[in-house]
């Protein structure tokens, strides 16, 4: 189950990875700022600086998850998991809030939430 569930958190934090990519490196493009809603290239200069760090963010969390996957594989248990769980259930929080931000982000809401909410389950249960 242990290898199962590294693989969902290895995943999580690949989707992360792509999120950051996608707000921090290649907002620029309207195919990217369209996926996230916006509906011109004006409201797209205007978000950018919010969707940079919006991007640092998810950054950050991925590479919280990975730091956390080694701390597990070399044998730092307690504090691999602790690392995991934190960013998980970040991760997890994260798509909550986002549901609670209108019906039309229910499906980013998902996408971003179901990995890290198998992610801790699987831990628990390895």
């Amino acid at each position: 189950m242990i290898v199962l569930a590294t693989v969902v958190v290895t995943l999580a934090a690949a989707l992360h990875i792509g999120i950051f990519v996608m707000e921090s490196v290649a907002w620029s493009r309207p195919a990217v700022w369209k996926r996230f809603g916006v509906t011109d290239q004006a409201a797209a200069d205007t978000t950018r600086p919010m969707a940079y760090n919006q991007g640092f963010y998810n950054l950050f969390l991925a590479i919280g998850a990975i730091i956390g996957l080694i701390l597990l594989g070399v044998g730092l248990h307690a504090a691999g998991l602790a690392l995991i769980y934190f960013t998980m259930a970040s991760m997890l929080a994260a798509s909550i809030v986002l549901v609670t931000t209108g019906r039309g982000y229910v499906r980013p809401a998902i996408i971003q939430g179901v990995l890290p909410l198998i992610g801790i389950v699987l831990m628990l249960f390895s």
